[in-house]
C-alpha cells in the first residue's frame, strides 16, 4: 500500500469540468439542489461513475452512490460530501469531498489491491439547505419523516415534492434510502475548512476530533417609537439600545460560561420601524452559538437567556425569543482519526487535531456509524464565495490521505 497514490492530473480535471457546471458571471457556482445546473451536475458525475467501471446507484433520495464490489451483506466503508452549492459559492466546497472520494475508489480498483468491504463514494443531496440542509445523509441515516418531506420548500415557495417532481423523482421515496447501522462500516469525508486555522498556522491538514452542535435564535426587543428630536435620552425605550448593549457582552458571557471552542454570532438585524428620525420600538436579530460539547452550548443558552433579560428590565423592553434550530455536536471516531494522523505523517505531511465549526454530512453520518472528517487549508479562510480556493499540493496531500485510510478501513 506504500505506493498507493491518486491520480492528482485526473482529480484536478474532474474539480476543473464540474466547477464549469452552474459558474455564474461573477465566478460564483450556482448549483442548489434540483436546479437544472445541479441536474446537469448530476448526469456529468453519472457518467465519471460509469466511465470508471464503478456501480452507479440513487437512492429515494436521490443521493448518488459509487460503488465497488458491492455486496449487500458486508457492511461498506463510505466517503463523500455534496455537489449542490449555495447560491454564487465556491467550486470546492462539498463538490472536492465527493471527487476525492471518487478518485479514491478509482485507484484503489485499479490497483489491482484486494479489499474485504466494498467501497462506496456519495454524493449527498441537498447538503446546502435549500430545503432546508443535510437532507442526504439524514435520509440514509432514517431521520427524515414524512411530514418534514411534505412541508420542506425554499425561499421561494416551491416544495421539495414540486422540485424533484419536475425531474420524475418521487419526494416521499427519501423515506426508502434509510439504511440500517450494519451496512455501514464507517463513514470519511474531505472537506476544505472554510475558516483560517490551518492556513495561519501553516499545517498542512486537520484531523477533526469534533464537529459543533448549535442553537439558533430569532430575538426580538421591544420598545417604544418616539420622535428622535423630541424624545430626550433619558426618556427612551430604544430596542437597538438593547441590542447594542447584548452585543458588547458576547465575548464576556462566552469566556465565563463557554470554552475554546465557543463562538458567536449576530448575523442579521433589522429595525422597526426603520426610519432614520424615529427611536426604534422593536430591534429583530439572529443569534447563532456554536461548541462542540453539549452542556456547554446549554449553559451558554441559559446565560445569553439571563442577560438578554437582565438588559430588557434594566432598559424597559421587552424580551422573547423563538428557537430556530438546535442541532447537537458530535465526537469524530477516535480509531479513525488515528488513522489520519499515522497516514499524515508517514507522508510527512504536517497536521494537527482541530474542531469543525460549520455542519457537514459527518455530522449526520457519526449517529449511525464510526466517522471521521479530514479538512485541508482554505486561502485566506474563505469560502462560500468565488474567492474560495485551496492550493493544488493541499488537495493532493488531502486526498492521498484519505486514499489510504479508507483502504486500511476497508480491509479491517
Amino acid at each position: 500500500m506504500s505506493d498507493l497514490t491518486i491520480n492528482a492530473k485526473r482529480l484536478r480535471n474532474d474539480v476543473e469540468t464540474l466547477a464549469e457546471i452552474g459558474r455564474g458571471a461573477d465566478n460564483g457556482i450556482y448549483r442548489p439542489s434540483f436546479s437544472d445546473a445541479d441536474m446537469q451536475a448530476r448526469a456529468w458525475l453519472k457518467e465519471q461513475i460509469e466511465g470508471a467501471g464503478l456501480d452507479f446507484y440513487q437512492d429515494g433520495a436521490a443521493n448518488i452512490h459509487a460503488r465497488y464490489q458491492v455486496n449487500n451483506s458486508i457492511a461498506s466503508v463510505m466517503t463523500g460530501s455534496h455537489i449542490d452549492s449555495v447560491p454564487g459559492g465556491g467550486h470546492l466546497d462539498g463538490a472536492l469531498g465527493v471527487l476525492t472520494g471518487l478518485e479514491c475508489i478509482r485507484c484503489i480498483k485499479e490497483s489491482g489491491l484486494s479489499i474485504k468491504r466494498p467501497l462506496e463514494a456519495i454524493a449527498f443531496t441537498d447538503e446546502e439547505g435549500r430545503f432546508g440542509g443535510i437532507l442526504g445523509s439524514n435520509a440514509i441515516c432514517g431521520n427524515l419523516t414524512a411530514e418534514l418531506i411534505q412541508s420542506a420548500q425554499d425561499l421561494n415557495g416551491i416544495s421539495l415534492l414540486e422540485a424533484m417532481a419536475r425531474h420524475g423523482l418521487l419526494a416521499m421515496d427519501a423515506l426508502d434510502a434509510s439504511r440500517q447501522a450494519d451496512t455501514m462500516h464507517a463513514f470519511v469525508e474531505l472537506h476544505i475548512e472554510q475558516g483560517p486555522v490551518l492556513e495561519r498556522q501553516k499545517i498542512q491538514l486537520g484531523a477533526v476530533d469534533a464537529i459543533a452542535g448549535l442553537f439558533k435564535w430569532s430575538v426580538k426587543l421591544g420598545g417604544v417609537a418616539a420622535h428622535a428630536g423630541a424624545t430626550p435620552m433619558t426618556m427612551r425605550q430604544d430596542a437597538f439600545s438593547g441590542l447594542a448593549e447584548f452585543s458588547t457582552t458576547l465575548n464576556s458571557v462566552l469566556e465565563k460560561h463557554g470554552s475554546s471552542r465557543s463562538v458567536a454570532t449576530i448575523g442579521r438585524v433589522t429595525l422597526s420601524p426603520g426610519a432614520a428620525n424615529v427611536v426604534p420600538n422593536q430591534a429583530e436579530f439572529s443569534l447563532d452559538v456554536r461548541d462542540t460539547d453539549e452542556n456547554v452550548l446549554n449553559n451558554l443558552a441559559k446565560a445569553m437567556k439571563k442577560e438578554l433579560s437582565e438588559i430588557a428590565d434594566r432598559l424597559d423592553l421587552t424580551f422573547e425569543y423563538d428557537i430556530l434550530s438546535e442541532i447537537k455536536p458530535v465526537l469524530c471516531s477516535e480509531k479513525i482519526i488515528s488513522l489520519i494522523e499515522n497516514n499524515a505523517k508517514q507522508l510527512g505531511i504536517t497536521n494537527h487535531r482541530m474542531a469543525s465549526g460549520a455542519a457537514h454530512d459527518t455530522q449526520i453520518m457519526a449517529g449511525k456509524t464510526q466517522a471521521g472528517l479530514i479538512f485541508i487549508p482554505s486561502k485566506d479562510g474563505c469560502s462560500h464565495s468565488p474567492n474560495e480556493w485551496s492550493d493544488w499540493a493541499d488537495i493532493e496531500n488531502g486526498a492521498n490521505v484519505l486514499l489510504k485510510t479508507l483502504y486500511q478501513l476497508a480491509n479491517e
